[in-house]
């Protein structure tokens, strides 16, 4: 553990200004994450009159309609310069912050919702995880998992300090102040911190034109879609996307379920957040020593546990077992699935890749709030539930598997194949 830490160390101060940026860009990205909107859930259902199905559904549909540009507007981190991208990126949450703290309407909610998913969950995140692969080939596991931290940090923190600020001066004004943030802090922070980019990819192109094999063994996304191994894959890929939005888009009225108080449980969080960066930052040099494709292999099995023991057990202590197998898969997530495309496809169109997927997991996070929702309308309990997910977690870890045994070679076969 000591040696994992002089690494981290040692890899942080050498690249500061680029793995800070990225720390930010994850950090600032829980502004449109699911764990941060769904802390003004109660307040948002109980202002527009929605149940959990209502609210889960305009949650969905702005979700969707963030997921369907994704593709196009990710993409143009391949060609456009990182701090123009960045800026845009900023700007917009910026204004989406503003705009979910003065909306009128649930039809004006569903935009709100879209934009601050699409900048938020979809751009910022993207920009951070997309950066360390890219940029860090040698070191990918280290990077992400680093720049992760970010996120983790959001995590711990955030939840508790936005129900504290929402008890004292409302919702609207607690999206205000995220606003403020945006514009006064993370965006000069973050421009500040690509000072002196260029070189950096200058350097990177540079070897990308002295490797012409491994440039030209890069797949394009066309490549990716047309391979029936990433279909085999895609169903475990997506599950910690549409398990974990739609569990922490109910947690409140989950705790409640559970006869949990609710304020203390989200005051846990930091139980979820310690073991996801626990596991973020071992995996890391895992990642590097055996690769993603290996380490990816039983991510799932911690959040099937932590399900399975919600399904079986009632007592409120067990909500901490339960935080901190979500926060292990979790973990592996954040760190594994950005290196795996990066292994597997290469990094020449990285951007188109990621995004692409990217779509993919923000449509299953949009179902997933809206299918729990109306389960628990129809008065499913959340055991059950949770059951459900659980066994679709083991089957997907199935097809998983059966996956990465058939893609350990396929860069290697890919210039035969295709």
């Amino acid at each position: 553990m000591k040696n994992y830490l002089l690494t981290y160390l040692k890899f942080s101060r050498e690249n500061f200004s680029f793995i800070a940026f990225g720390f930010l860009m994850l950090f600032v990205s829980s502004v449109g994450q699911t764990f941060f909107i769904g802390i003004f859930g109660p307040s948002i259902r109980t202002e527009f009159n929605l149940t959990h199905a209502m609210w889960g559904g305009v949650y969905m549909a702005g979700t969707i309609m963030s997921a369907m540009i994704l593709p196009f507007t990710g993409k143009k981190i391949d060609s456009m310069p990182l701090s123009k991208y960045v800026s845009y990126v900023l700007i917009g949450l910026f204004v989406a912050s503003i705009f979910m703290s003065v909306i009128p309407s649930i039809t004006f909610l569903i935009l709100a919702v879209f934009l601050l998913r699409h900048f938020g969950q979809g751009l910022c995140s993207h920009i951070g995880s997309t950066t360390m692969a890219r940029y860090y080939p040698k070191n990918r596991g280290k990077a992400v998992a680093v720049a992760s931290l970010g996120f983790s940090l959001a995590e711990a923190a955030l939840p508790f300090l936005m129900i504290l600020l929402i008890a004292t001066v409302g919702w609207r004004y607690a999206y205000l102040t995220a606003a403020s943030s945006i514009l006064i802090i993370f965006l000069p922070l973050c421009l500040l911190l690509l000072k002196g980019h260029h070189v950096r990819h200058a350097e990177y192109k540079a070897l990308q034109e002295a490797d012409p094999v491994n440039n030209a063994s890069s797949w394009s996304r066309g490549d990716m879609l047309s391979d029936y191994r990433f279909y085999l894959l895609l169903p475990a890929m997506i599950a910690p996307h549409f398990i974990l939005t739609a569990l922490f888009f109910h947690h409140l009225s989950f705790a409640e379920l559970k006869g949990w108080d609710p304020t203390w449980f989200t005051a846990s969080y930091w139980i979820y957040a310690m073991f996801s960066l626990i596991t973020m930052l071992a995996s890391g040099p895992l990642i590097d020593k055996f690769s993603a494709v290996k380490v990816l292999c039983t991510f799932l099995i911690p959040i099937i546990l932590g399900l399975m023991l919600v399904w079986a057990f009632h007592n409120v202590w067990w909500a901490w077992v339960y935080l901190a197998l979500i926060g292990i898969t979790s973990g592996i997530t954040y760190t594994g699935l950005t290196v795996f495309w990066a292994e597997v496809y290469g990094v020449k169109h990285l951007g188109a890749i990621k995004s692409t997927f990217g779509s993919l997991a923000v449509f299953a996070s949009a179902l997933g709030p809206m299918i729990m929702g109306v389960i628990m309308d129809w008065g499913v309990s959340i055991e059950n539930i949770c059951l459900i997910f659980a066994l679709y977690a083991m089957v997907a870890t199935v097809l998983l598997v059966v996956a990465l045994q058939k893609m350990k070679f396929i860069n290697l076969k890919k210039n035969n194949e295709y």
